[in-house]
């Protein structure tokens, strides 16, 4: 297993760290990603909220089951301490064919382990054709 990145963040652990989370995402294993938070870790998702890891996995279950074709890439913002903010764009199909492309920000706050404790993250989604696509 990797060494965890812990807290207080450096500019290369906090990069690390995003790139540690696309990484985990991008391979669409809720259960392997749930373990990178708290037990009781608390999420702001658009209109859900959820918490723990076991919510956190049927969140995202549900979500990979929609979201066909999901590629991610996550930018660092800013740091301190123990805190990280990120920009993201993700693009997805649906079960129709359409594809859609989503922009958004992220507040992570980590516990001294390096495990996730709160994620809140604001999203906007439109419908883009194929070839307007840029993550592959």
């Amino acid at each position: 297993m990797t060494e965890q990145l812990k807290p207080p963040f450096t500019l290369q652990s906090a990069q690390a760290k995003v790139q540690r989370g696309e990484d985990l995402w991008n391979g669409k294993d809720p259960a392997k990603v749930a373990l990178a938070y708290t037990p009781d870790s608390i999420w702001r998702n658009r209109v859900d909220f959820v918490q723990g890891r076991e919510a956190i996995a049927g969140l995202l279950t549900r979500k990979w089951n929609r979201e066909l074709d999901y590629k991610l890439k996550k930018e660092l913002f800013t740091f301190s301490d123990n805190r990280i903010a990120v920009h993201f764009v993700y693009e997805y199909h649906d079960d129709s064919g359409q594809w859609f492309q989503a922009h958004g920000n992220e507040h992570w706050e980590f516990d001294s382990e390096g495990l996730m404790q709160t994620r809140d993250a604001s999203i906007n989604e439109m419908p883009i054709n194929e070839n307007e696509r840029t993550l592959f």
